[in-house]
Formats: C-alpha cells, structure tokens, sequence
C-alpha cells in the first residue's frame, strides 16, 4: 500500500526574501525583486539586470569557516535547509538512516569555479583552491546538508536543468510512498548571476534586455516578453510519511498527492510547438493523485517569460481542462523573481503553498497584453479570500524534462 506523503517545512531563500514571513509578504503585495546587477559590474554585457539575492548573510545559518568553503549556491541551501527543519520540529535523533536528502542544482558551483579559473590564468595552477572539486559539484548541496544535521539515509541529486527541483521533490516523495525512508529533505538552490553564464543566456537570446526598465523585465504570458530574467535562491521542503508526522504530533502543512515525469523528446532548448509531452507529464500527476480536473483550482506554472515557452504551457493546460480551464487561477512567480533556474520549481512549489494555506493568489503585475485566450484566469493583481484545494506546480527543463506536482491541503 501506498504511503501519504505530507510537508511540515518549507524554507526560502529568494530575491523577495530570506525569510518565509518576508518572501509571502512580498508574494502577496508583488513586489518585485529585479533589478540592475550589483555583484559585479555588468555595464559590457548586454545584459545588466537580474533578480539577486541581496540580504543574505550566511553565518546567520552555519559556521563562518564552513561558509567561506562552500559555493554560494550551496550556502543557499543549507540556509533554507535550517528554516524548513527548524519549522518541522523534526529531531533526527535515532532516525538518521531513514532520512533522504535530495537537494538538486541545475548549474552548481559555477561562481566558484568562474573565479577559480581567474585565479589559474592570474596566479597559475598552484594557487587554485583545494576546494575548487567540492564547491562545484551539484549533488555537493545534498552532501553538505547532511554533514551539517548527520543525516545517512538516500543522498543524491537529479540533475534536470529547471526541471530539477521539482525532480528532486518527486523522487523524495517517491522514496517515502514506498518506503525507502520515513522523512525527505527536498528541493533546489541556484547562485549563477555572473558574467559568463549571462553572457551565454544571451546568446541565445534567451533573456530579456529590458536593461532600463528592470521591474517590467519579466513579462510571463504577456505579447510584450522578450526573454527571462536570471534569479538566483533556494527552496526547501520537509516531507515525511503520513504516519511518521502524525506520530510524532507534527502540523501538516500540505500534501504532495501526486507527481509525474516526462520528456518532449523534441528540442536542446525549445519545447514541443503541440504541448504533447507538458500535457501528457499534468494528466499523468492528477491521475497519479487520484483527483479529476473539477478537483483542481490553480496551477502554478513554469512560463519563464520566453516567447514559446509561455504559449506552449497554455495551450498544455487548455489541452488538459478544456472549458473548466476560465475557472482555474493561473499564474507564474517569476513575474516577481525572475527564473531562479534549477531552484525554480522548489521556491514557486512553497509559494503556491503559501497561497493555498493563506487564501490568495498573488497578481501578475507586467501582463498589460495577453499573449493568449482572454478567457485564461490570469489575475493582474493579487486576489484575496480564494479557496484552494489542489495545485499543478509544473517545471520544464532544457532538454525536453518535464515534471509536474499534484499538491493539496491535508484532510
């Protein structure tokens, strides 16, 4: 049989807050965290601005001298990683082989290792950190989660591109539902705001180049996008088998009810002009949660702001809840963060669990023009006092990944 699997912690590190009371509070008022580049001085490339995290302080979460060891990305995810333990109450006490990590990356350490490249050419190959190896590896988020709180239990990483956190939380639930571990520490953390992988983004014209006017950069589903926007941030859940947190006396915050994954098989970056494989991945995760499209009030989509991208989603959802598709609410956070990348799908999995749990939908601030049916439920501001049961998060990837999450209140 079957196991339930539930979250009792979520943890965020993101361009509109480190914190979870700060990140749902902005999510609620749209506040948007892009803007022009500060971490280095970008005014060569043609792209200057981003969604940067820029109140982090990372002795706040772990050892100084095991923070200066650690790339920034895996910094992010010890951080979220402490917040979403600390909020599940969970002691790993006597438990530790029962607890999967599964915290994922779509890039890794590539700050760290953009420097450390500088520093061969400058200074040669002498004076490359012994840490270069550890800092960049991806599945090093998981690792270094579990040094940190002694857990031994399943410990790796997908690797997916945008689609990886997502993954990561489908496979952890996976190892619960059929009883590989009890507890699963899940989701994604990306720090890649540097020159290099900008200037690559760039090229393929992949980014928006909105570079005065960086609060209307993000555009999801609007006829004006031009590209996304690069974020950088963490997200973390806690999940754990129903009657793991019940016996313990736990809060239950939401339920993971179903998950599925697929692949276009069509593109390195494009999605499927059809929708075939978007459609197929969402059909498979309400019918891997025994739920019917009426029980589904909102999705939370991928839609990075990118001229395909955004229409194919549409026309996948349409494909999926035909004329019920003008009651369900529809939005993408990346209006607001910009694509934070491989932790894309961990972060907007907490914030639509943040709008489930305190009755909103957050608006969608630069869709001036549909770029779609008018008769989408896409809401330009946010709206209060809306009952959901069930949410789609979708995640897609270069690639071709797909991955979608069926996640709802806990009855």
């Amino acid at each position: 049989m079957k196991r339930r699997v539930v979250v009792t912690g979520i943890g965020v590190i993101s361009p509109i807050g480190c914190s979870l009371e700060t990140f749902a509070q902005n999510l609620r008022n749209m506040h948007i965290g892009i803007d022009k580049i500060t971490s280095f001085d970008a005014s060569n490339l043609p792209v200057q601005i981003a969604a940067e995290v820029r109140d982090f302080k990372p002795e706040e979460y772990m050892d100084r001298k095991l923070a200066k060891r650690l790339d920034r990305f895996n910094q992010f995810a010890i951080a979220a990683a402490r917040q979403a333990i600390t909020m599940s109450g969970l002691d790993f006490n006597g438990i530790e082989e029962r607890v999967a990590v599964l915290v994922s990356s779509g890039m890794g350490g590539f700050l760290t290792l953009a420097e450390q490249n500088e520093v061969m050419k400058e200074k040669g190959p002498e004076r490359v950190s012994p840490f270069l190896i550890p800092m960049i590896l991806i599945n090093m988020a998981s690792g270094v989660i579990a040094m940190e709180f002694g857990l031994k239990g399943p410990n790796f990483a997908p690797v997916s591109a945008c689609a990886t956190s997502v993954h990561s939380i489908a496979l952890g639930a996976m190892l619960i539902r059929h009883g590989y571990a009890d507890v699963a520490i899940v989701g994604g953390s990306e720090a890649t705001i540097a020159p290099l992988p900008i200037s690559g983004f760039a090229s393929m014209r992949a980014l928006s180049t909105r570079n005065d006017e960086p609060k209307k950069a993000s555009r999801p589903f609007d006829k004006g996008r031009d590209g996304f926007v690069m974020g950088e941030g963490a997200g973390v859940l806690v999940l754990e088998s129903e009657e793991f947190a019940r016996a313990r006396g736990a809060k239950i915050i939401a339920e993971i009810k179903g998950y599925a994954m697929n692949d276009d098989a069509y593109h390195f970056s494009a999605p499927d002009p059809e929708a075939r494989g978007s459609t197929k991945v969402m059909k498979m995760a309400i019918e891997d949660a025994a739920l019917s499209i009426n029980e589904i009030d909102f999705v939370s989509c991928h839609a990075t702001s990118t001229p395909a991208g955004d229409e194919v989603e549409l026309k996948a959802i349409e494909n999926v809840f035909g004329e019920r598709v003008k009651d369900i609410y529809v939005n993408s956070m990346k209006t607001l963060t910009g694509h934070l990348l491989g932790a894309a799908g961990a972060v907007e999995t907490i914030a639509s669990i943040v709008q489930m749990n305190e009755g909103f939908i957050h608006g969608m601030p630069n869709l001036e023009e549909l770029d779609g049916p008018d008769y989408f439920n896409i809401p330009r501001t946010t709206i209060e006092g809306v009952e959901i049961r069930n949410f789609i998060k979708n995640s897609f990837g270069f690639g071709g990944h797909n991955a979608s999450l069926v996640v709802g209140r806990y009855e």
